[in-house]
Order: structure tokens, then C-alpha cells, then sequence
């Protein structure tokens, strides 16, 4: 039960984790372009240093948690993250709004390296547990849409930033409190100063084969980054432009992102599922190959088309995310799995970071036709770099 407690902890964790990285999305795209006369395309670059916080200071947090404790560092991201947007909130100028969005991402690079090592800690079959945990962060960029949706509607875009902080500091306090209570899980850590043993679902590789599949899963890793942050980021502002009559407010906006987010995040738990009974390898293909078709369909398309392929391609976006974390929890060792993590995130959330001009870039001079033809490549990209994962070993400890 305890176990079971702190599993949704870690998966509150990961719905804040990605909220509180796209409430400036939202507010840029509906709130602030308005109020502050600037556009869209203006106003998108005064998020890149939070992105590049997010990726790089994955890095030592990653360490940190490896050599301190990864529940000790999620208290400091639950609190840390809280009081960082509340702060973000009484921002005057687009200046004030980077920084704070940088503190927010200084304290969101927390989450992956730690939390998602925490997650599969101890545990035999990996697929299932990271896809839930995947969900909720998904249900997080949903959330971030329909609740910033709500109060810049209702109350402003400031309290879109205060009133999840809030929430966030008082979760980290019952996070801390719930420390106190002794867990069947603490018995699953490896003691400092001893060698772990190598659990059943870890696959031993040849160097040759672990470069090789350190490589796949890092540029798989860049290039679905680039995907993942131009689909989450941009479509409030895509269904803006493209619902018509469907959305008339920011509300109605909010709302069908949430929609669509929400029933895209369970297509991690549908490749989960895959990954523990088939190869990765098949379930990879299939999923990148999915994207490159949805996303070349995408121009052109507006009203209910638009939202039926929207909702299609954030399935299969969704679908990837728990595939390479499953491939590292079988490949590492728990003792240095924060810091394996922690360089996939910061190759993922880097990428993130530089992609935010680039989304601006392409909306201010072609629309975002141009950009769903760049993620189709950029999927075909995946697919090929995918394609040349070694065949499956076994069906349980499959690639």
C-alpha cells in the first residue's frame, strides 16, 4: 500500500512536471499577445531559457540523486517548482516572464532523471508502470491547456501561475511527511559503498551492441524532442487558428486540447503494454511510421478534420515517450540509472529548448502547414534510426 501511494506521488509528480513547462504556451498564444501587443512569434523565444534550463540541469540533478537521495530531490521539485511560478506571476515585462519561466525550469529538470528512476525501480517488467506514470504527464500538458484556459478567462493569466503553485508546495509537504512512513521500497535500494546486483530484467550487450543501442535511443531521443515540443507546445495555438466556430474562446480552446491530450496519453499505455510482450524494435517502427503519415495529412485540414488527425498524431507522439525509458531500464544498472536518464532528458529538453525558435520562425513565415511536412520528415527520421535496433533477444527481454 505504501508502495502504491508513493507510485502516485511520482505520478502527481509528472503531471506538474509538464504543466507548469506550458502554462506560458497557453498564456503567449490567448493572454499575452493581447495584453502586451506583441505576437505569437514575439512572444515564444522568452520560454527557450526555461527549455534549456529543463534539459541541462537534468544533468546534476540526475548526479545528485545518484549520490544524495531521489526522494530528497523530489521534495526540493514539488516546493521548488511551486514557489518558482508563483513568482513567474507577478511578471512585468516579456524579460520578467523568461526569467521566471527559467526558475520554473531549473526545478522541473528535477522530474525526469529522478522520478522516472524511481518509477522503475526494482521492477521486474518496466512497460506498463512507466506508460501510467507516461499518462500523467501527459494529462499535464492537457491540464495546463484547459486550466490556464480557465483562469485566463475567469480570473487573468497571473492566476493561471499562482494557484498551481500553490498546489504544488502543498503537495510537496505531504510528499515530505509521507517520507516519514517506513516503505517496503527503501529495502529495494542498493546501500552506498555496495555493488548492485544485476536484476532479471536487465539484458546484458557486447560493448559493440550497447554503443550501438546508446546511440538509437539518443538520436531517436533528439528528434522525437523535436516532435513532442512542437505538437504540445503549438496546438492550443493550432486549433486557435484552425477550429473556426469550434472555439470561440479560450475556454472552448483549452478544452479541446485537454480532450485531445487526454485521450492521447493513453496510447503510452497501449505501448507499454507492447513493449512488455513484443520487441521494441517492431512496436518502435510502428509507432514512428504512424507519425509520418498523421503529420503529412495535417495541411491543409481545419474543423472537426483538423481535430480528428490532431488527436490521431498526439497518439502516436504519446506513444513513443515510454519506449527508449524502457530501453534504458533494461540496458543500466539502478545505481547510475539516475544519470543515464539524465542525459536523455537533457538531449530531449535541449532540443525542446532550440525548437521553440524554430516554431516561430515557421508560423510567422509559412504557417503551420510547413511544420507538420518538417515533423513528417523528422518522424521518417526516427523510423530510420529505429530500424536498426538489434532483433529481439527473447520475447521478455526483447529490443
Amino acid at each position: 500500500m505504501v508502495n502504491r501511494i508513493h507510485f502516485a506521488f511520482l505520478c502527481v509528480g509528472h503531471l506538474y512536471d509538464h504543466l507548469f513547462m506550458l502554462v506560458f504556451a497557453t498564456t503567449a498564444a490567448l493572454s499575452l499577445s493581447h495584453d502586451w501587443g506583441m505576437s505569437y512569434a514575439e512572444l515564444i523565444p522568452y520560454a527557450t531559457p526555461g527549455f534549456v534550463a529543463f534539459g541541462i540541469c537534468s544533468v546534476p540533478a540526475g548526479w545528485m540523486a545518484d549520490k544524495w537521495s531521489r526522494k530528497g530531490m523530489m521534495v526540493i521539485f514539488f516546493i521548488g517548482i511551486g514557489l518558482s511560478s508563483i513568482l513567474t506571476s507577478f511578471a512585468k515585462t516579456p524579460i520578467h516572464i523568461g526569467i521566471g519561466i527559467f526558475s520554473i525550469g531549473l526545478f522541473a529538470a528535477i522530474y525526469h532523471p529522478v522520478g522516472i528512476a524511481l518509477v522503475v525501480q526494482g521492477r521486474e517488467k518496466a512497460g506498463v508502470p512507466v506508460a501510467i506514470n507516461g499518462i500523467f504527464g501527459n494529462l499535464g500538458v492537457a491540464c495546463a491547456a484547459l486550466i490556464t484556459g480557465f483562469f485566463i478567462d475567469h480570473a487573468g493569466w497571473r492566476s493561471a501561475f499562482v494557484w498551481p503553485g500553490i498546489v504544488s508546495i502543498a503537495t510537496g509537504i505531504a510528499y515530505a511527511g509521507f517520507l516519514y512512513v517506513p516503505s517496503a521500497a527503501e529495502k529495494m535500494e542498493t546501500p552506498k559503498g555496495t555493488k548492485a546486483k544485476k536484476t532479471k530484467n536487465t539484458v546484458l550487450l557486447d560493448r559493440r551492441l550497447l554503443v550501438r543501442v546508446f546511440v538509437i535511443i539518443f538520436v531517436s531521443t533528439a528528434v522525437g524532442g523535436l516532435v513532442f515540443q512542437s505538437t504540445t507546445f503549438a496546438l492550443p495555438k493550432v486549433f486557435d487558428e484552425r477550429l473556426g466556430e469550434l472555439g470561440l474562446s479560450a475556454t472552448l480552446i483549452g478544452w479541446y486540447a485537454f480532450i485531445v491530450f487526454a485521450i492521447a496519453a493513453f496510447g503510452q499505455l497501449i505501448v507499454g503494454y507492447l513493449v512488455d510482450h513484443f520487441s521494441i524494435r517492431l512496436v518502435f517502427v510502428l509507432v514512428t511510421v504512424l507519425q509520418a503519415i498523421f503529420f503529412a495529412v495535417m495541411p491543409g485540414l481545419t474543423g472537426w478534420g483538423a481535430l480528428s488527425v490532431a488527436t490521431a498524431f498526439m497518439l502516436v507522439v504519446f506513444g513513443q515517450i515510454p519506449i527508449n525509458d524502457v530501453l534504458i531500464s533494461r540496458i543500466t544498472q539502478s545505481q547510475w540509472r539516475s544519470r543515464v536518464y539524465a542525459f536523455r532528458y537533457i538531449v530531449t529538453f535541449s532540443v525542446m529548448a532550440s525548437s521553440l525558435p524554430i516554431i516561430a520562425l515557421i508560423h510567422a513565415r509559412w504557417g503551420f502547414d510547413s511544420l507538420f511536412n518538417v515533423l513528417s520528415a523528422a518522424a521518417t527520421c526516427i523510423f530510420a534510426s529505429v530500424s536498426m535496433l538489434p532483433r529481439a533477444l527473447s520475447r521478455k527481454d526483447s529490443l
